[in-house]
């Protein structure tokens, strides 16, 4: 049974929830005063009343200094409680809730259906940290899915494919996806998002960011679609400072954080990449319509065959595909030996989000390029990722 505790003075808010919750989830809503977000979480849950609680909701009118000190003492105390903060999309106030141990935030004049929609990721995690927590009597989170976006080859778009796949599986796993620029001379994954980091890759892998991951969640920048990114160094000299082991180190601490790790990597098969996929669960290649591409490809397959660092997850992605190219997916799969999982068609509007600094996936594009992207990041949803491995379904260019 679900429950939820509303702390809130806000009648219309509370109306709001009861109507979000009503028909749709088990469990009832209790609300307390806003007032009660001072309280220890001991006090807190003291007065929820009946079933155990699920989610912690902080209204619209609770304080924020006193909300997130809530949230970070239930967060330590009571890992298991999901934490719903009501605000406005501040990313400033996004990335210190973060901090904080909050789970979701919800804009204040949210309707009922979006609420449910929250509401039911809510409890979901909850009931997931749950079955976890009672898994041998471990406390220890699941470890995330790593994906690592590589090419043998530059110019085929990865760096594309890496933050439109990270702002598509943020739609199912909000809060839950980093990205991290492992292209440590030349990555523009800050370009990619439109952020200015105050802190880069350089800053995690040294001090005490490597012991305390709070420190590290503080070297993370967030995006408007509350992606969280881990950018490349700001000088390429810097790149020779940081090396595999640290690489190993710095994915294994944000998996444990986060549900998706996306690594967007360098092109070849450099050390920190080889250190990457020994962690990685899951590759995606990204090889463009074109022979040397192709053959590129083909050559990196064979290397990692060698070396057994291909991961149990593999995700072909044809970029750039036009069917004017004098190549078919067909000849393109003979060639790798392996199926084309995912297409994405030559556009216009991929270079316009490119510039624009914006990624295809923020918008709700209907373009056919957006289409193979989403396409993708669904490859990674739990109910279908199973069967997305052992079926692969003729894709076409059109």
């Amino acid at each position: 049974m679900s429950r939820f505790l509303l702390l809130t003075d806000s009648v219309e808010f509370e109306r709001r929830v009861l109507a979000a919750v009503k028909g749709a989830m088990p469990g009832a809503v209790q609300r307390i005063p806003a007032g009660a977000a001072n309280l220890s979480p001991h006090d807190l849950l003291a007065r929820s009343i009946g079933e155990t609680t699920d989610v912690v909701l902080l209204g619209p009118d609770t304080d924020r200094e006193a909300a997130l000190r809530l949230a970070t003492a239930l967060d330590l105390l009571n890992p298991d409680i999901s934490v719903v903060l009501t605000a406005g999309a501040d990313p400033q106030l996004v990335m210190l809730a973060m901090r904080a141990g909050v789970r979701d935030i919800t804009e204040p004049d949210a309707d009922p259906a979006t609420l449910r929609v929250l509401l039911e990721r809510a409890c979901l995690s909850t009931d997931g940290r749950r079955r976890q927590s009672g898994d041998g009597g471990s406390n220890e989170r699941r470890r995330g899915r790593v994906v690592a976006v590589m090419s043998p080859k530059g110019g085929v778009g990865k760096t594309t494919v890496a933050t439109n796949l990270a702002v598509g599986l943020a739609k199912t796993a909000p809060m839950g996806v980093v990205i991290v620029d492992l292209d440590l001379q030349f990555g523009d994954v800050a370009g990619a998002l439109n952020v200015d980091p105050e802190h880069t890759i350089t800053d995690a892998v040294f001090g005490s960011a490597v012991q305390d991951s709070m420190v590290l969640k503080a070297f993370l920048t967030v995006d408007d679609t509350g992606v969280y990114a881990l950018c490349g160094p700001k000088s390429p000299a810097d790149a020779d400072l940081i090396t595999p082991e640290q690489v190993a180190v710095l994915i294994n601490q944000l998996a444990a954080e986060f549900r998706y790790v996306v690594l967007d990597t360098a092109p070849g098969l450099g050390e920190h990449l080889l250190a990457a996929l020994e962690q990685a669960t899951d590759a995606v290649w990204v090889c463009g319509m074109d022979v040397p591409s192709i053959r590129g490809l083909n050559t990196g397959f064979g290397v990692l065959r060698e070396l057994q660092l291909i991961p149990q997850g593999r995700h072909v992605v044809l970029n750039f595909a036009d069917r004017r190219s004098g190549l078919t997916i067909q000849d393109v799969e003979a060639s790798i030996g392996v199926p084309v999982d995912a297409v994405v068609p030559r556009s216009r509007a991929v270079p316009l989000s490119t510039n624009k600094g914006t990624p295809l996936l923020t918008d709700h594009s209907h373009d056919a390029a957006a289409r193979g992207l989403m396409k993708l990041a669904r490859r990674f949803d739990a109910d279908q990722s199973a069967s997305n491995r052992k079926i692969h379904r003729r894709e076409v260019v059109r």
